[in-house]
């Protein structure tokens, strides 16, 4: 059932701009990461840690904004967040050595982050029941065009202009953005009617409850895989397949593909299934597209061109099955904490945010120029994902 803050909610283009545009941010780059690890004279693992630190900062980002956003409005918090964004967009783009490049990720990201977390506020104040898992999962399927939409840019801009030009395509995103949100982002939470909350008895809440905790990895675990994904990409597919970066830029739109028919699943299953059981498979399918991966990784005898087609599709089976777990995820998550949404969507963000990271970063460690890492590594994500979901989601093995 819709709520009567209906009438002062933004558009669905202007939500799926603000939420979008991190993870345009965050995958932008990716073609170029070869390039600066070249420029930098810095190790692939070092370079990798601009993913890494990104949800790191991210993570801080969306606790700060969203606990924020209940003491000086939605609409505010944006902004603020926005104009951080910018800053560490321009800080990218002026960079000589890498270690000036990680304090920038890191300040862009925080500021982008709240694109994330206050948009979502929005959405789960604003909406409830199957409406509201219908509409993430529009909303999923529409930013399943964001990590095409970066690489595809970002490898273009790379291959004629050089990676410094793919960071002042940042920065003018950022201007573009900002003034979007300036002219049609409408106050959507009256600050007067806030009900003061606790910060700690919030917290005993979330991790007291075995759901959140669960709901909370598989999203920290699906948007891990997805970024560590990005993360190894271009040295698989620019280096050992010895593709162009404006060439590696087009593997977006079988991500975004993956990703659409995932969400685009999702909803075709609501009326059949209960949302649980659909997160259930998805991961199913993720893992299928994992085992599919490592043996298409390990077929060194087939022809390269063979091999390479074989990866690509174990890669969209996968991010098939993440797209239909990751949008009922992020309904069911929180569905119990409306009364301190605000507050508890930082808290919880922060905390799956905190995963991204952790979960990137231990791809960055464990890079080591095969292909077969990236498979292993996804195949032992995905057991934990199924390990959880059928324990805390699923009690009896409910149908």
């Amino acid at each position: 059932m819709k709520k009567s803050i209906e009438t002062r909610i933004p558009s669905l283009l202007l939500l799926i701009v603000l939420v979008g545009f991190p993870q345009i941010s965050e995958t932008i780059f990716t073609p170029s990461l070869p390039d600066i690890a070249h420029d930098f004279q810095a190790s692939m693992a070092m370079v990798q840690l601009t993913l890494s630190i990104y949800f790191l900062a991210f993570a801080l980002g969306v606790f700060f904004w969203g606990w924020l956003s209940d003491f000086i409005g939605r609409r505010k918090a944006m902004l603020y967040g926005l104009l951080f964004y910018g800053i560490g967009s321009f800080l990218c783009f002026r960079s000589e050595t890498i270690e000036v490049l990680l304090l920038a990720r890191f300040v862009q990201a925080f500021g982008a982050s709240t694109g994330s977390v206050v948009t979502q506020t929005i959405l789960r104040e604003s909406y409830s029941g199957n409406q509201r898992h219908a509409l993430f999962a529009q909303i999923s399927a529409a930013l399943a065009f964001t990590p095409a939409i970066g690489p595809l840019i970002g490898g273009i801009v790379d291959q004629y202009w050089g990676f410094r030009a793919v960071f002042l395509v940042l920065v003018f995103m950022s201007v573009l953005i900002f003034c979007y949100a300036f002219l049609r982002l409408p106050e959507t939470f009256e600050v007067s009617k806030r009900v003061p909350v606790k910060l700690l008895p919030i917290v005993k809440r979330l991790l007291m409850n075995p759901k959140v905790l669960t709901y909370g990895f598989l999203i920290g675990a699906i948007n891990g895989v997805l970024f560590s994904y990005y993360a190894e990409a271009p040295f698989i597919f620019i280096e050992q397949f010895h593709l162009s970066t404006a060439m590696y830029g087009f593997l977006g739109i079988g991500v975004a593909g993956a990703s659409i028919l995932g969400s685009l699943l999702s909803k075709r299953l609501l009326p059949i299934y209960q949302p649980e059981k659909i997160i259930l498979i998805g991961i199913r399918c993720m893992l299928f597209g994992a085992v599919f991966l490592f043996f298409a990784s390990a077929a060194t005898v087939l022809p390269e061109m063979i091999q390479f087609w074989l990866m690509l599709i174990g890669i969209f089976i996968l991010l098939t099955g993440t797209g239909t777990a990751l949008p009922n995820c992020l309904s069911l998550a929180l569905s119990d904490f409306q009364d301190v949404i605000g507050t508890a969507g930082a808290i919880f963000s922060l905390g799956y945010y905190l995963l991204v990271s952790l979960f990137t970063f231990g791809m960055s460690k464990l890079h080591n120029g095969t292909l077969l890492i990236m498979p292993l590594y996804f195949l032992v994500i995905g057991s934990l994902m199924l390990f959880l979901t059928r324990k805390y989601l699923l009690p009896g093995n409910k149908k």
